[in-house]
């Protein structure tokens, strides 16, 4: 049903009074600068006086135009947005010259959105609003020293006003939507009702809707009681008959409805519903009301949701709920004779990648063809059924073990095969785990669940083996399934707990032996087992995402930290603390989001963070990545790259990057004072990273010698056990005062870790992260 075009005339009055109302609203406004001018302004400035004078007059004019009519137009919203516009950056001049011009503008701006919202339109309503408000900002900016609680406070209360016009803008805009929809309903039903009206009263049919002859196929005025009855399928008449009986001797007003088949005057059979409200009783009615709707295509809709309900659009197969009472049916079946069950759930390997390089078209011809041949190499009684997405499942009764391996064999066979998608073969390959389940009389419906339950685990079991093949479900499958969740449930108590702490371990200045920065290491004070590395939780935490809060509260926490000895220790304002990020971290989207909320909220200096993320990082989605590495850039932070050279980056890659600093991994660092190998490997390092003018830092220093050596390469910075091992921040705090007193007037910083409680004692390195 269309909507009616062309304005009502109560509309256009509505319109035409509010435009004359803006008027001398806007003739008031220009009116009070006029009198700020007169009052406020330098006589310079006072030839404003003869525009705006003009302007009052030309408003007070205006008022006089015949808005009835104009409002009738089809461009009027056009020319009353330039006018609105006009005023605005009429304002916007006005307020550049006068010294209160950050109170003016934004009180004069709200009385042109407001004014605007009683009848322009929602999208007009918000241009105008952020007009203004680029208008006020542009202002604040060219201002000298403004007052920036005044200029929030303002900024706010204009940007509120302008979302509460638009807000009202689109009630008003949608309740004359809603007024002119009744108004077009009313008079369509008047001359063309969507249904048959009919009025049967004892002599006959008293009543005739036009809209009958073309829903029935019958004209109006030969609708007889005989004629009903010929219209009404023979199988319903005596139905239909008693159900109108009923009706008749009903109490007044009662109603209701059947649904029955009618022959349409072109001979075909129509389904109705007879909706009948007994108005014998009503004076000036007399009749029994009957509204007869074809409802055909409603039936034929609700035959194909059905259909859609339990199958598969793309494939036509069977979906998950039919699955699921087809499943529920061969329990029921082998209850009696202790018959098998089993369930093979298959997946193709990698077809994300399908769909992202070829396009879903050709994921969708791919999905069609493998689920074609599947179902040609399994007995008319199993059931193949789609899942969703790229994931099948075979519902097969009465096999043995031997008999579902050869099953799963020939799937596996069968995905290989080539498809042909356009001018291309595709080949896929596909991960199948097996569940079967022996029926006896305790078996129920929740069996059905557990089947596919345990067919899934077997599926990624296939999956984590190296996909291609299939894996039979066996009870430690679950039992680490409950582990993991166990697991992940308990990381997230710790984490709300506060159970989590954060180690810092210093980063040295190599020739100088100054402390110029700390790196961020997560611990868990678990309450049973003490304090645990990263190595016990972190590989955990990454597997089921717990490592995105985690690795959020690490930054907020280090940050926090970092900021609060800027503040709080002297010299140590150029402290820099790096924060290690997770691929899965890297990989979530409000990544840069966080950190800038982190940087805000911390106070601390970006230039004084360093986010680190791994060398095999860097080649995923490498466009991706640059992308977000250069938005992180752009908060201020540094970007380092951690564990370099244990990765497999190409130089040319690398040089696309947007990195600050190289950090050596340990394992190059170990043998660099006894094997000639490692010491050239970290030397082509260091002169890397000076080539790509970047800044290096050597993990995992343990001796002198290597600090030696690795001074003389060039290598800007280093931490490990040499220096200090990693510890809270408390104790941080103490070397960074240690390290300050321990500076001379001449000769610059002192080696303040060689001392025994800076080192600390031997032992391998701790793990990071």
């Amino acid at each position: 049903m269309q909507l009616w075009t062309g304005p009502d005339a109560s509309l256009a009055q509505y319109r035409a009074r509010q435009i004359r109302l803006d008027l001398w609203i806007i003739a008031a406004l220009t009116l009070l600068g006029t009198v700020r001018v007169e009052v406020a302004w330098a006589p310079q400035h006072r030839w404003w006086l003869v525009p705006l004078g003009l302007s009052l007059v030309l408003l007070l004019a205006a008022s006089a135009l015949p808005w009835t009519r104009i409002a009738g137009r089809a461009d009027w919203h056009g020319w009353l947005t330039a006018w609105y516009g006009a005023t605005l950056a009429g304002l916007y001049a006005f307020s550049q010259l006068d010294a209160d011009r950050l109170v003016i503008y934004p009180a004069g701006a709200i009385v042109i959105v407001v004014s605007a919202a009683a009848v322009c339109r929602p999208r007009t309503v918000l241009g105008l609003g952020v007009l203004g408000q680029a208008g006020y900002v542009i202002l604040a900016v060219t201002t000298v020293r403004p007052d920036p609680t005044l200029v929030m406070s303002l900024s706010m209360v204009l940007t509120v006003v302008a979302g509460l016009c638009v807000l009202t803008a689109n009630n008003r805009r949608q309740q004359d939507l809603q007024r002119a929809v009744a108004d077009h309903r009313n008079e369509a039903m008047l001359e063309n009702g969507s249904d048959a009206v009919l009025a049967v009263a004892d002599g006959g049919v008293v009543f005739a809707s036009s809209s009958s002859g073309r829903i029935l196929g019958q004209d109006a005025s030969r609708f007889t009681t005989e004629a009903l009855v010929a219209m009404t399928h023979p199988e319903e008449l005596p139905m239909v008959s008693a159900w109108m009986a009923d009706l008749r001797a009903a109490e007044p007003g009662h109603t209701a409805r059947i649904d029955s088949r009618c022959r349409h005057a072109d001979g075909r059979w129509i389904n109705v519903q007879v909706t009948g409200t007994n108005r014998l009783h009503d004076p000036h009615i007399g009749a029994v009301v009957l509204t007869i709707r074809d409802v055909s295509d409603q039936k034929a809709l609700e035959g194909e949701l059905t259909r859609q309900a339990f199958h598969d659009s793309l494939t036509g197969l069977p979906n998950r709920a039919l699955l699921g009472d087809r499943m529920n049916q061969a329990v029921a079946r082998n209850l009696r004779g202790n018959g098998r069950v089993a369930l093979l759930l298959v997946d193709l390997d990698d077809f994300k990648k399908v769909n992202d390089t070829l396009g879903h078209v050709a994921g969708d011809e791919l999905i069609r063809a493998v689920a074609e041949r599947m179902n040609g190499c399994i007995r008319p009684s199993d059931t193949l059924a789609r899942l969703g997405g790229d994931e099948f499942a075979v519902l097969v009764e009465g096999l043995d073990d031997l008999e579902l391996a050869a099953l799963a064999e020939r799937l596996l066979e069968i995905v290989r095969l080539p498809v042909r998608v356009g001018h291309r073969d595709l080949i896929t390959t596909a991960s199948i785990g097996i569940a079967s389940a022996k029926i006896t009389h305790t078996s129920s419906e929740a069996d059905t669940h557990e089947l596919l339950r345990d067919a899934d685990l077997a599926m990624y079991a296939a999956k984590t083996a190296g996909r291609d093949r299939y894996v039979v479900f066996d009870e430690s499958m679950y039992a680490d399934a409950v582990q993991e969740a166990e697991a992940r449930v308990r990381l997230e108590q710790a984490l709300a707990a506060d159970e989590f702490l954060v180690h810092y371990q210093p980063i040295v200045d190599l020739p100088s032996g100054e402390l110029i920065g700390v790196e961020a290491l997560v611990r868990w004070q678990h309450p049973e087992r003490g304090l645990l590395g990263p190595d016990t939780f972190i590989g955990l935490a990454e597997q089921t995402g717990i490592i995105v809060p985690l690795g959020h509260w690490v930054l907020a926490e280090a940050c926090r930290q970092a900021a609060a000895w800027h503040r709080e220790v002297p010299g140590a304002q150029r402290l820099r603390v790096s924060v290690n990020l997770s691929a899965r971290q890297f990989q979530h989207t409000d990544l840069v989001a966080d950190v800038a909320a982190v940087l805000r909220d911390s106070g601390i200096d970006p230039g004084r963070v360093v986010l680190e993320i791994t060398e095999s990082l860097l080649m995923q989605d490498t466009d991706a990545t640059i992308s977000t590495l250069r938005d992180l850039r752009d908060l201020g932070v540094h970007i380092a790259i951690d564990d370099f050279g244990t990765g497999y980056s190409s130089l040319s890659y690398l040089r696309r990057f947007p990195i600050d600093i190289l950090k050596i991994d340990k394992a190059f660092i170990d043998g660099i004072a006894t094997d000639p190998d490692d010491a050239t490997l970290a030397e082509a390092v260091v002169q890397l990273g000076r080539a790509l003018r970047l800044q290096t830092v050597a993990e995992g220093i343990e001796n002198v010698d290597q600090h030696s050596l690795l001074s003389a390469l060039g290598c800007t910075y280093g931490q490990g056990y040499l220096f200090a091992r990693p510890a809270g921040s408390e104790q941080i705090e103490a070397l960074l005062r240690q390290s300050r007193d321990g500076a001379g007037p001449d000769n610059g910083p002192a080696d303040w870790w060689s001392t025994p409680q800076a080192a600390g004692p031997a032992g391998p390195r701790s793990a990071s992260g």
